[in-house]
Formats: C-alpha cells, structure tokens, sequence
C-alpha cells in the first residue's frame, strides 16, 4: 500500500502518476517560462516569522467569515476547471470535501459538472466564476443558474481577455471536454489548429472588450455579491472599489496568464493598504504550506483559496485527497498559530512577518 503523503506537495508527484502526461502539465504548468508560476511559491519562502512565545495558546481558533459565511479555517478552494479529467467524480467530489471540511468552494465555469449538479450534491458553501463572454446572454443565463442554485457570491475572473500562452498546452495538443456548464449555450467544437484546444475555444468565446464601466451591467443582473479575481496593483484595488466590488482576489491566475507579472504575496500588502479595510482582500497562487497561510494573514488577507493541490489531491485520492489536503493546510496552520503565540486569526498581526526588504534594511543597521 502506497504511503500516506504528509505534506500537501506529495500530492503532487502522486498525481503525476495518476494522470496522462496532457492532463498532468495542464494543472501543473504556466505561462512561457513559467516565471510566474515559480515566483508564487518562491516568495513565500522569502518571508520570515518572527514568533511571539509566553502567550496562552492551549486552545487554537482558525475559524473566520468570508461575505458573512462561517468557514472553519481561512482556506477556500479557487476555481479550477475539469476536475473529471483528475477523477471520474469531479467537481461532486470537491464539493463533498469542502462540505466535510467547512469551507468554501468556487466552481470554475470551466467545470466537468453542472451547476446544478454540484448544487444538489452536498450542502458546501459554493461562490460560482464567471468569465464575460462575446454573447452577454450566456454569461446572464450562468450567473441566473448560479443564483437559483444556491451559489452565494460571484466571482468575475477579469485577467484573462486572451488565454496566456502555455507552451506545454501547445505541444500536447491539448483536448478540452465541452465544459458541462456551458452545455445546450454555446458550441464548444473548435479546430485547434494542432496545438491547444483550450486556448482556442477561450479565444474565440470570451469578451475581450469587458471593462470597468461593463460590472454595472454584471450588478444589474444579480444581486448576489461580486468578488473580482485577478487584481495585481493599487490602482486597479481603488478601481474596484470605485465600481461596488464585495471583495478582491490577489490574484495573477496561478501563474498562466502573464508570465513575468509578480507574485501574488509581493503584491498583496500594497492591495491591502489601496483597500484600507473598505472590503476584504483574498489571495491565490502558491500557498503549499500553514506557514504560507500565515503570512498571508500577516499581510492583510482574509483568507487564502488553493487550486492545484486540490485538483493533485483529487487525482491522487479523489474526494479523501481533497479534504486531506485541506486537513494538512489546517493542521500546519494551527501548528505555526501555536508555535507564534496566536490563538486566533485576529492575533495575527503585520509584526508576526519580516519580508525580504525588511531583512535587508534590518542587516544594514
């Protein structure tokens, strides 16, 4: 019998087994050179904690909110697409581990099941993505379905008006099943043109016109709250709240759309402080670890969202996979909570964290 992993990034070599090689570079890979994609974990490893001792943490609170949501630890699970393509259950299965764990899922528009199949399968806590589309109606009709089916909040993915170039997407000619969301609303058969089927249905789908001035169309629409995902800079923070945004997701899409751009935790401090506590900030990209929680508390998030350990857990070991996954992320942050003198998420403070330029300044003194 296999050896149980003990760390989240052990799910990951055990999904590279699991998987076809097309499928496997799919999750894992980036944009280009994969800068990017390195950067989100790399400057986590950058930030030092700086730990409190002598404090009373006999007992560990991780709970939080998110839009009013109790969750049991500030750990989402991000929009990730084609989950049948890592296990024959799919996105049911990641819903059932988010429900088992107390926390929430966002399903990606480019999910293997229905909206309302996930709807009905358990009782999570479900936000829906949104891309914008060429034809409005279809992006109208997706968010409706979200909202008639218990999806609590929207989450308009905005950084991607063309796919970013994954090269390894490209040389395996990669083949996308017709996501099972946008079935009977638009024709997903595409010719690739020999290289990525995904990047060519994207393409020639998605609204590369959207703007600012365009979310008052999306708010007219529903009256669930708007997350936006894929904010990287202050301005862009002030521009969301100028337009009525419920919340912000640092976010540079895991590292496959514009290589080069920065890693989410460089930026999420400036985000944070554009905010001003106005609405809460989340982050994506990177997080492996409860330190890598931690710090991102430390910084201003409210809560983190993972997405490729999650589709590694559900590859290696389907539902159980997933909510291990989850489980370790848990238990690693209640251990580095314990170890830094923080028995809640409100104890984490700016001053628990020392980043790379703080270090700098520190050794010149």
């Amino acid at each position: 019998m296999a050896e149980e992993p003990v760390k989240v990034n052990e799910f990951r070599e055990l999904a590279r087994r699991a998987l076809p090689k097309m499928y496997y570079d799919f999750y894992a890979g980036g944009a280009e050179d994969q800068y990017t994609l390195k950067e989100n974990e790399e400057a986590f490893r950058r930030i030092i904690i700086q730990p409190r001792i002598l404090r009373d943490v006999r007992s560990i609170d991780l709970s939080t909110t998110v839009l009013g949501y109790n969750i049991s630890v500030p750990v989402m699970i991000a929009p990730t697409s084609m989950h049948k393509k890592a296990n024959p259950e799919g996105e049911i299965a990641t819903a059932r581990a988010a429900s088992t764990c107390n926390t929430i899922m966002v399903l990606s528009t480019g999910s293997t099941c229905s909206l309302e199949e996930v709807a009905s399968c358990c009782n999570a806590i479900r936000f829906f993505q949104l891309y914008v589309y060429k034809r409005r109606d279809i992006s109208a009709k997706l968010v409706q379905r979200a909202e008639n089916n218990g999806y609590k909040a929207i989450v308009l993915t905005v950084d991607c008006p063309r796919i970013g170039r994954r090269e390894a997407d490209v040389k395996n000619k990669l083949v996308v099943p017709p996501p099972k969301i946008l079935e009977g609303l638009l024709s997903t058969e595409f010719d690739s043109d020999g290289g990525s089927g995904l990047a060519t249905m994207i393409n020639g789908t998605l609204d590369a016109s959207f703007r600012w001035e365009d979310i008052a169309w999306l708010k007219s629409i529903t009256n669930l709250p708007i997350l936006i995902k894929g904010v990287l800079t202050s301005e862009d923070a002030i521009k969301s709240m100028e337009v009525g945004v419920a919340g912000i997701i640092v976010s540079n899409h895991g590292g496959r759309q514009l290589d080069y751009c920065p890693a989410t935790i460089d930026v999420l401090e400036e985000v944070v402080h554009a905010v001003g506590g106005k609405v809460p900030v989340f982050i994506d990209g990177g997080i492996r670890r409860g330190t890598d929680i931690f710090k991102a508390m430390a910084l201003g998030a409210r809560a983190v969202l993972v997405g490729r350990p999650v589709v590694f857990g559900l590859a290696a070991k389907g539902e159980h996979g997933v909510k291990r996954v989850l489980e370790m992320l848990k238990d690693e942050l209640e251990l580095t909570m314990a170890l830094s003198g923080c028995s809640s998420l409100k104890e984490i403070t700016r001053s628990h964290v020392r980043t790379k330029h703080e270090q700098r300044i520190a050794s010149m003194l």
